[in-house]
């Protein structure tokens, strides 16, 4: 800031150099975090820089021609440190950002290593902790965190166990949600899906959407499918690629329910999917945020989530904007399922209104703003 002849306050217009730091830009929450940020920063203010490793990802595609993207010709993340410090050296940005806990340690170790004053920013997303092993580790995490300048937190849970586990002093952590790019998703839920053929008036879908892991928990998923009253006329599609593929068709088979489960894989436009089902189920055992499931409120499909903490009672409200049953309650999970799917048309406007007014809370426009003003605030504190 500086004063005009007239003594008011008038804003630098110097751009700002911003560098991220992700390991790939895959078709994570993550990278899908970093893509929205790079995307919509105010280009009068900040000049942002992409850095990832050597690697060809999903989200590469949508990276804004104006930002500098930069790939370290390295695929191991722990060689990282060396080329992403003499990176920083030779570019000098203002500040530094990264997310996820084993990009953060590389962010951290290779700023110190730079030997600039560049600025550093880390961002947790995870709601990670129970066993003593893994306090150990976050413990470590949290020394490492309080050498960054601020803590990004995804959520107010996160930033309690950022607290509780990492031991990082509460003044340090700022809370901001994930941006999620509501015009371009609507835009992309209007193509025609692949597998558009599932979808008629005839049938009552069920979607879901994420990796085919543990922590997803679809096994609950299925064994709530099974024990809706009447499946005739009703079908579960899951969107995904993981580890547990071929166990959970196996329980899909046990389960005789396998005729009515349609795993479709990864899809890199999940939106056209989505606006298309009758309700969105979300079964995880924890979610920092659920990217997710704002996304469906914001296709206007009604959602069914488990209480993934923290992330998917801060979003719906405690039921204000969607269902919430019991982590691993399938016979809890079914009933919401079956009150979800025997909603009313005028029942199931006002669920969608409500859920596309909650979704504008968490619009990428207001979200980015959000990062810029602790941006700025973070750089300025260097000048000082």
């Amino acid at each position: 800031m500086y004063r005009n002849h007239d003594g008011e306050k008038v804003l630098h217009l110097e751009r700002k150099k911003v560098m991220f730091f992700i390991y790939r830009m895959g078709g994570g929450g993550a990278a899908r975090t970093i893509l929205n940020i790079v995307n919509h920063l105010d280009r009068q203010q900040f000049e942002p820089i992409l850095v990832t490793l050597n690697f060809n990802y999903t989200y590469e595609q949508y990276v804004n021609d104006d930002v500098t993207f930069i790939k370290l010709p390295v695929k191991r993340l722990r060689q990282a440190i060396v080329p992403l410090a003499k990176l920083i050296h030779k570019e000098r940005p203002h500040l530094l950002f990264s997310t996820v806990p084993n990009y953060n340690t590389i962010a951290i170790l290779a700023k110190l290593l730079s030997r600039t004053k560049t600025k550093l920013i880390v961002r947790e997303a995870a709601f990670l902790g129970g066993t003593w092993k893994t306090n150990l580790l976050l413990k470590g995490y949290g020394m490492l965190y309080r050498l960054a300048n601020r803590v990004i937190a995804l959520s107010e849970g996160v930033k309690e166990n950022l607290i509780r586990r990492y031991h990082i002093p509460k003044g340090r952590i700022t809370v901001i949600y994930n941006p999620v790019d509501i015009e371009h998703i609507i835009s992309e839920s209007e193509k025609v899906p692949e597998e558009n053929f599932l979808f008629t008036d005839q049938k009552q879908t069920i979607i879901t959407a994420g990796r085919l892991v543990a922590e997803k928990d679809h096994a609950t998923l299925l064994r709530s499918f099974a024990k809706l009253n009447d499946r005739s006329n009703k079908q579960l599609i899951i969107l995904g690629e993981g580890e547990l593929e071929q166990a959970l068709k196996t329980l899909a088979k046990d389960l005789g329910i396998e005729e009515r489960v349609f795993f479709l894989g990864f899809k890199q436009n999940p939106y056209a999917y989505i606006e298309r089902a009758d309700v969105f189920a979300l079964t995880s055992t924890t979610e920092g945020f659920g990217h997710v499931l704002v996304e469906a409120l914001a296709l206007g499909t009604p959602v069914v989530s488990t209480r993934c903490r923290p992330g998917a009672e801060e979003i719906l409200g405690e039921e204000k904007y969607g269902l919430l049953a019991n982590v691993g309650d399938s016979n809890q999970f079914a009933k919401q399922l079956e009150t979800a799917l025997s909603l009313t048309e005028d029942e199931k406007q006002i669920v969608i209104s409500k859920g596309k007014e909650r979704a504008a809370d968490f619009a990428v426009e207001k979200i980015v703003h959000e990062y810029e003003q602790v941006f700025l605030q973070v750089i300025d504190e260097h000048t000082k």
